[in-house]
């Protein structure tokens, strides 16, 4: 039996970027047959929107494609570097913070920025954050993550990912 590979999706507020990758990554995993081969969660780096329902927008976008959401917000702990295998940033100010969180080089090499695995992406590219702006930018973000999911659990049964 393969073991299962835990994997923690991280942006600033736990409210948008962070809580749709996890949806979506779970989504496609059942959908490929794979969803037990993982567990995945999302967590943010700050404490703003701790114990809040995600942002209405991004649930009502993600409604439109199958998603839906009733998780309340938490913000990532220090412990988290031990429970989860792959610790995804959804930008580079994530990234760093998560970086500095670390108190290892074990955990430093857990965290990876989401793009990596988008086609349309590379080693830098954010996850853009929709939050100041309006509909559409939720509609991109879908489009980012759904390509970035996708990229990274193709990754991940093609080849791998340590």
């Amino acid at each position: 039996m393969p073991q299962i590979k835990r994997i923690c999706f991280v942006c600033l507020g736990n409210i948008i970027r962070s809580p749709l990758a996890e949806h979506l990554f779970l989504s496609l995993s059942e959908q490929a047959g794979v969803s037990h081969k993982y567990e995945v969660d999302s967590a943010g780096i700050s404490a703003y929107h701790v114990g809040e329902q995600a942002d209405a927008r991004m649930r009502r976008v993600a409604a439109r494609h199958g998603l839906h959401y009733n998780r309340r917000a938490r913000q990532f702990r220090t412990s988290d570097f031990d429970r989860f295998d792959l610790i995804m940033a959804m930008d580079s100010t994530n990234h760093r913070d998560l970086l500095d969180l670390a108190s290892n080089a074990d955990a430093g090499s857990k965290i990876h920025l989401l793009r990596e695995y988008d086609p349309q992406g590379g080693p830098n590219a954010p996850v853009p954050d929709p939050y100041y702006g309006g509909n559409d930018g939720f509609e991109e973000v879908y489009r980012v993550l759904e390509r970035s999911c996708e990229g990274l659990l193709r990754r991940l049964e093609d080849e791998g990912l340590e």
